[in-house]
């Protein structure tokens, strides 16, 4: 329920935004009207009303790629070769017990 009502938050919040930094342009271009409604013995009845309507423009976005000068650092990488001690797995395969296979690295 709280995530529910953060994410409608959010919603809220982004459409306030995009509306006030002109992204998005809402322009009503019909008015509402209520209904006629009558209430007699055999019921209510309502005729008539009208609902609003908006019209709205969206701004564009545009995605692409461009060339820029951009200084990067060069990093240079040393290494020198030293003796550690490895795990070594030495498999007994059934059957061939004089042979075993190891992962001896070299």
């Amino acid at each position: 329920m709280r995530a529910a009502l953060l994410i409608l938050i959010l919603a809220v919040v982004a459409l306030i935004l995009a509306v006030a930094s002109g992204f998005i342009d809402i322009s009503q271009t019909r008015e509402a009207r209520a209904p006629q409604v009558s209430a007699t013995t055999k019921g209510v009845s309502a005729s008539g009303g009208q609902s609003p309507a908006f019209q709205v423009e969206t701004g564009s976005v545009q995605l692409g790629t461009g060339t820029a000068n951009v200084t990067t650092p060069t990093v240079k990488i040393e290494g020198k070769e030293t003796k550690v001690a490895v795990p070594k797995v030495t498999v007994n395969r059934p059957g061939d017990r004089n042979q075993p296979t190891t992962n001896d690295a070299q």
